[in-house]
């Protein structure tokens, strides 16, 4: 009963079933974590959809910024993006059943005993695991309601930049998705700031990780944080973090890792060619 945590699939189905095929992926016992971002602008969206939900609760999936988007587009608040992807899902006759699993998904998994917790983006410096769980909750109760208009309506934006525990309603919600979905880096005071996506050695002076921003709570006990989201940031396994976006859409590679017992990390390449966007 293997557990394996892949990086982002954009809707790359091939590459999926061929990493898949490569580690030997058992259905009957082994679990997959998903760090999010199942669609959008690979080719596949839809099958991936199907595939991930057939798995039932052998598959661990947190959402991520575009999985949001795909349903604020369904919930009739965002309209595509050029490059987006998402026709085949909006337009699939077993839409609404994809589309409401989806929206039923976490931002935050725990597993202590495994020693992992899983988010899309990562969590905010200043808050502890605790709170960022906490605050995840938030966000999931919103999503859940028989009608989440109020959330997506609100969803878009980069402010408030800044936490502030005192925050409220869709202001609060909007700050702990775009922390869980959508941050790379922050500054030194733990900013978001969202606007740059590139890489670490030609980002701007003032940008730093969210992950080595100076005095990031982390206890002692904390456990390893996986995500993904950064495909400039690559695969980096340090200091209580793995990040596996390894941007497979973007003509690079699938990673996934196992979790269980000794860590091993498995790649599969992408034909995909995009430039990031």
């Amino acid at each position: 009963m293997a557990v394996y945590a892949i990086g982002d699939i954009q809707g790359c189905a091939e590459p999926l079933h061929a990493l898949l095929d490569r580690i030997g992926f058992d259905p009957a016992g082994d679990s997959l974590w998903f760090t999010g971002d199942l669609v959008n602008r690979g080719p596949h969206s839809l099958e991936v959809l199907r595939f991930v939900r057939s798995l039932g609760d052998r598959a661990v999936v947190v959402l991520g910024n575009h999985d949001l988007h795909l349903l604020a587009v369904w919930y009739g608040y965002a309209t595509e993006k050029r490059h987006d992807t998402l026709r085949q899902v909006l337009e699939a006759p077993d839409a609404d059943e994809l589309l409401d699993w989806l929206r039923r998904r976490p931002l935050m998994h725990l597993d202590r005993a495994l020693g992992y917790a899983l988010v899309h983006a990562g969590i905010h410096p200043s808050w502890t695991l605790e709170a960022a769980l906490a605050y995840a909750r938030e966000v999931e109760e919103a999503l859940r309601l028989p009608d989440p208009s109020d959330y997506f309506r609100d969803l878009y934006g980069n402010e408030p930049s800044q936490w502030d525990e005192r925050l409220s309603g869709s202001a609060r919600l909007r700050m702990i998705t775009n922390v869980l979905t959508r941050m790379r880096y922050c500054d030194a005071q733990g900013r978001l700031l969202l606007e740059y996506k590139g890489g670490v050695e030609d980002s701007p002076a003032d940008h730093i990780p969210w992950f080595q921003v100076p005095n990031r709570h982390r206890a002692a006990d904390d456990p390893t944080l996986i995500f993904g989201h950064w495909s400039t940031l690559g695969y980096r396994d340090e200091a209580g973090i793995l990040a596996l976006d390894t941007g497979c859409l973007w003509g690079g590679r699938l990673t996934a890792v196992r979790l269980d017992g000794a860590r091993q990390r498995f790649e599969q390449a992408c034909e995909a060619c995009l430039q990031p966007l």
